[in-house]
């Protein structure tokens, strides 16, 4: 039987980000270390909530919409890796906590990576289901084919192109209905306009300037690849759950709550 949680209503409030975006973000909970969620393509705060009513009663909860996405400042045309790294400092120096953990989902690990340097009382990295093999980034040609695909006909990438990529034989129907419907709220131009930093960043090289733990939770649809992740991440695991795709919190959030929740007592946060 899943435990029982508790039903928490946030705080909702605005940061201004440092190009004047206003970024949307909620905060609820109590303690020490703030667990501050971020939202991977075409997504928005929402999708934290199994967490968010799971933990709140020990750790300080906040997810944000990165800008573009949920009700967070319209997409930057055209956008950049520091810009979205600048909402995620925005959000963390509006919040007072004496520990930050930030949780990156699928493109916004990329973004968590980038905005770790700079952010104070910083304890770790919990990557979802992304960056998990730095060895095999697209190429920048194999990047500009994909966007090319969005811009041309995004509702059969969504449709068609995507989902075996995006989802397992597991993953509720209701799930991936729900999330085809949020991405067909924009247009394939807006898609990959919101997409496209992630590939023009330096990955590799923004692993390298990480110092805390970092630590991965995702899908086991993949062949584990911590021990070369290791030579960009220099404390680095990966924890694989079964059954799910490329959204754990929302598939399983039950077993990804869980196993958020066994990372983050063995970092003593």
């Amino acid at each position: 039987m899943a435990p029982a949680r508790a039903r928490c209503k946030p705080s909702r409030m605005f940061a201004t980000s440092s190009d004047g975006s206003e970024i949307y973000f909620e905060a609820t909970g109590e303690g020490e270390t703030a667990l501050v969620f971020v939202h991977g393509w075409n997504g928005n705060v929402r999708w934290w909530d199994a967490q968010r009513d799971a933990l709140a009663s020990r750790y300080r909860i906040v997810a944000l919409d990165l800008a573009g996405h949920g009700r967070s400042a319209p997409a930057r045309m055209p956008g950049s890796a520091a810009a979205y790294a600048a909402d995620i400092l925005a959000v963390v120096q509006a919040i007072d906590a004496p520990r930050i953990v930030l949780v990156g989902h699928s493109m916004s690990g990329g973004y968590v990576t980038a905005a770790a340097p700079d952010v104070e009382r910083l304890a770790a990295l919990i990557l979802v289901d992304t960056l998990k093999h730095l060895d095999g980034i697209p190429t920048a040609e194999q990047a500009d084919a994909m966007l090319a695909r969005y811009r041309a006909d995004y509702r059969d990438a969504v449709t068609t192109l995507l989902p075996p990529f995006l989802f397992a034989p597991a993953t509720p129907p209701a799930v991936v209905e729900r999330l085809q419907r949020e991405f067909l709220t924009v247009t394939g131009d807006v898609a990959a306009a919101l997409v496209e930093p992630l590939y023009r960043m330096d990955l590799r090289a923004a692993a390298r300037r990480v110092t805390v733990p970092v630590r991965g939770i995702g899908s086991d649809l993949h062949p584990d690849t911590a021990a070369a992740n290791r030579a960009y991440f220099a404390d680095y695991t990966y924890r694989a759950l079964a059954g799910c795709g490329h959204y754990p919190m929302l598939e399983v959030p039950d077993a990804f709550t869980a196993a958020l929740r066994a990372e983050l007592a063995a970092l003593g946060a």
